[in-house]
């Protein structure tokens, strides 16, 4: 099985030559691969084959297409990841639908993972067979209340069967990181659960928000996308208000490093 291969626990795209149609329609390009991605994912969901290593693969694809139409990414912090030997809790934010493409690839391969995602997406047509058979935490956004009692009971089932939690706790998605969005909910799995918290900063932006469609937008390959994963906080103490706090600031940090470059 192919995986991300890793140097002093970083990884970052070669620079490769881009044939032309990517240079001119990079869009596009990129969108017709990942329908093909998603169908052929979608038929073996459908027929109960969609196993972990298919998942890696399919993330691994989206990967090298990104990078076939001139997207750099670059992942750091991966030791602080590979140094937790059971489940833990990712708290991140949440910029495109990239990072729910992308992380299977990083992540799947060290340690078993699913997400905590909108009920919506899965009812999406075609993804909702693949995003199933991921075994998520469903959640509304609409009921702060009953998402928290799905969270902390399904997330904390997850997490007994060893399966690590990426929880995007952002009121909404955004190219702009606010930290007053970032609700507690990550933060109070883990302390629930007794497992650590490792923060995810992240900045794909690249991936623009589209028009008519949030999902479907334009790449802007100027940009590069930055992954980062910080010291995990190994226990929760309290309301968990300091460790909410470290998150954050956190993931400020890395934005603010990555926007200056």
């Amino acid at each position: 099985m192919n995986i991300i291969r890793y140097t002093e626990n970083s990884y970052q795209t070669a620079p490769q030559p881009l044939a032309l149609l990517p240079r001119l329609c990079p869009s596009v390009v990129f969108y017709i691969h990942l329908i093909d991605i998603v169908v052929r994912a979608s038929r073996k969901a459908r027929l109960g084959e969609y196993n972990d290593s298919c998942w890696i693969e399919s993330s691994l694809d989206v990967l090298q297409n990104l990078e076939r139409i001139g997207v750099s990414v670059e992942v750091f912090g991966i030791e602080n990841v590979l140094e937790q030997s059971g489940p833990v809790v990712f708290i991140g934010n949440h910029m495109s639908m990239m990072e729910t493409l992308l992380l299977p690839a990083i992540l799947q391969p060290i340690k078993p993972v699913t997400f905590v995602v909108k009920e919506s997406l899965l009812s999406y047509p075609v993804f909702r067979h693949v995003m199933r058979s991921r075994n998520p935490v469903a959640v509304s956004r609409t009921n702060p209340r009953q998402d928290l009692k799905v969270v902390m009971n399904e997330g904390q089932e997850r997490l007994r069967n060893g399966i690590s939690v990426i929880v995007f706790p952002q009121t909404t998605r955004s190219h702009l990181f606010t930290p007053e969005q970032m609700s507690s909910i990550g933060v109070k799995l883990a302390k629930k659960a007794g497992v650590p918290v490792i923060p995810l900063a992240l900045k794909t932006d690249c991936w623009q928000n589209g028009k008519w469609f949030k999902d479907f937008g334009r790449f802007d390959t100027a940009k590069t996308a930055h992954f980062s994963f910080g010291r995990p906080i190994v226990k929760v103490a309290g309301k968990g208000d300091e460790e909410q706090s470290l998150v954050n600031v956190f993931i400020s940090e890395e934005l603010q490093k990555w926007m200056t470059k």
